[in-house]
């Protein structure tokens, strides 16, 4: 039977064969240290917590709620972006409530695209950033991700050789999955690149509180008249470990900001009323619990490159975001990113996930998640020792061929 339009836009979901070799790993009784998800093993913190049971059966709360964010979210959000950013918002015209960035993201791309329009989206990239686009009848043109001068140049061609003209540009920094950080000065660079050939930016800011040393990521928003052309996506996933709440927030330009409002008006009515009420608590209140998830990131970061280099695999150390982006090491380099990183959970009982399933450019590298507490990491590092000290004994029938492509 012929699969439907908008599934048939859609490649294969390669990180599913990762997902199919873990399951058999584990029901043959494999302990798997899985450093693949993007998924936060630390609880919310405990003030947000009893937040949202304080709040559970009060009157009114078990109702349909505001899927824009109830009033007192969005100034929350307000508040925030004043406060680490120096930027002024409008709560009520440039602040939406998402369920998560991801469903910011895909319901921003229901929008503004009409069928046929291209968007530049880096790659590699986080998944949404093209597929939303895809899924809304839209096409996609690959740019780089790191932000070096060699971007512009490449920005420009894309819009030279593109027909129609692109309508916007994604960019993500603290970059999912690749870690690279942007400086504010190449936002202003940016800002003007995006006046000059009017298109609009939309912004990932996600991993904006996981940074490791004294320079917080800036905001797109921060260079002046930015707002103009720019909406920014920010999640509490990450920053107040609550994944699995769904709160986010799209902010920025007014006319995007109505848009996304109007199209979520007929898809959803906002999240659970205390889920909305704590993540007020979390945002207006204490910042301690911010420092100790970075603290712990950077912990796990340190363990992480430390310990897999004395194991022989080489990863670079991550500036920002939970995630380290590592070539694939040499002999297995020509396996390719699913088979490898397959082959590494049969062999050493740790997961990751394949670079090819962040975009063509992904592939020759792994994703490793820092979400597994130092022990564990350790315990993979081990694991990793052993698979490449008798990898070339045991994979004779594998490695070879491999190389000899």
């Amino acid at each position: 039977m012929e699969e439907y339009y908008r599934i048939r836009r859609l490649p294969p979901y390669v990180f599913e064969e990762v997902n199919k070799a873990k399951a058999k790993a584990r029901a043959a009784g494999a302990d798997i240290v899985d450093l693949g998800m993007g998924n936060p093993d630390m609880p919310a913190p405990a003030h947000v917590i009893e937040k949202m049971k304080e709040t559970l059966g009060k009157p009114r709360t078990d109702r349909y709620s505001a899927s824009r964010g109830i009033p007192k979210l969005r100034l929350a959000q307000a508040k925030y972006y004043e406060r680490r950013f120096g930027v002024k918002l409008n709560p009520d015209t440039q602040v939406v409530a998402t369920l998560g960035s991801k469903e910011g993201f895909a319901n921003v791309a229901q929008a503004i695209t009409a069928p046929g329009d291209v968007v530049l989206v880096p790659n590699p990239s986080y998944p949404i950033h093209a597929f939303g686009f895809l899924m809304a009848g839209g096409a996609v043109r690959s740019v780089p991700s790191e932000p070096t001068p060699a971007f512009f140049p490449a920005l420009e061609r894309a819009i030279t050789h593109s027909i129609p003209k692109p309508i916007a540009l994604v960019v993500c920094y603290p970059a999912n999955p690749t870690a690279y950080v942007a400086s504010l000065d190449f936002y202003k660079d940016l800002v003007a690149f995006a006046k000059k050939h009017e298109i609009l930016v939309l912004s990932d800011l996600a991993y904006a509180e996981v940074y490791f040393d004294d320079d917080p990521p800036p905001s797109l928003l921060q260079v002046p008249g930015a707002t103009d052309i720019a909406v920014e996506f920010t999640s509490m996933s990450k920053t107040y470990s609550m994944a699995g709440w769904r709160m986010g927030f799209a902010v920025g330009n007014e006319r995007v900001i109505a848009a996304l409002g109007r199209v979520k008006s007929y898809l959803d009515y906002g999240a659970f009323t205390p889920i909305q009420v704590a993540a007020i608590a979390a945002l207006n209140g204490p910042d301690d619990c911010i420092k100790e998830m970075r603290d712990t990131y950077k912990k796990r970061r340190d363990v992480l490159v430390e310990s897999f280099g004395r194991a022989g695999w080489q990863v670079p150390a991550p500036r920002a975001s939970m995630f380290a982006w590592s070539p694939i090491p040499e002999p297995f380099a020509t396996l390719g990113s699913v088979e490898f990183s397959k082959l590494l959970v049969e062999k050493a009982e740790v997961a990751v996930s394949p670079g090819i399933g962040f975009g063509e450019h992904g592939e020759g590298y792994v994703r490793i998640a820092l979400v597994e507490n130092e022990q564990r990491i350790r315990q993979a590092a081990r694991n990793v020792r052993r698979f490449l000290e008798t990898a070339p004994e045991q994979l004779h029938n594998v490695v070879p061929l491999a190389t000899r492509r």
